[in-house]
């Protein structure tokens, strides 16, 4: 069982959402914020469908990427699944994957302070998923980059507010 602030990251497919799950699923009344696109994506849509299936039914899903307002709805537990979806929709919503860098890192830090100070004021376990950029391959252009970046920035923005971090590689949990 989570208690406090939890972050669970690790690279795609490494069980990290299925850990996430594990931590909160004796919480009946979790609700689950997947924290995803702001565009119509086939793919999400279906991964949201398969982790509700192996949820429990008392569980709530909630699709947005205003994860700070999210938060201080919930009346109980959270797992915001994931910051790499939730960069994207707020890149994708501010049409920002072309701005110039400046513009870019000013409206992430903005949302990210927001999201910090709703983790900060929370009162029930939370655990967020994250993917772990430092670890995985990046497409060396300008998207790619900036993606990298980003994220790496956020995780470490968030990471600094939680109560433990656990980093999921091929199923196996290292808590650090």
């Amino acid at each position: 069982m989570a208690e406090g602030l939890v972050l669970v990251t690790g690279g795609v497919r490494s069980g990290k959402s299925g850990h996430a799950e594990s931590l909160l699923a004796d919480e009946p009344a979790t609700t689950y914020v997947a924290a995803g696109p702001a565009y119509d994506d086939a793919d999400w849509h279906q991964r949201i469908a398969r982790h509700r299936e192996r949820r429990p039914d008392t569980w709530t899903t909630v699709e947005t990427s205003d994860l700070a307002t999210a938060l201080a709805e919930a009346t109980g537990p959270v797992l915001i699944d994931c910051l790499g979806t939730w960069l994207d929709a707020i890149l994708a919503e501010a049409g920002l994957w072309e701005a110039p860098m400046p513009e870019v890192e000013e409206l992430v830090t903005a949302r990210t302070t927001g999201v910090v100070a709703t983790l900060r004021a929370a009162t029930s376990p939370v655990v967020i998923v994250t993917n772990e950029v430092g670890l995985g391959v990046v497409p060396e252009h300008r998207s790619g980059r900036l993606f990298r970046d980003l994220l790496g920035t956020v995780n470490q923005r968030v990471a600094s507010v939680c109560d433990e971090v656990h980093l999921v590689v091929a199923g196996r949990v290292l808590r650090l």
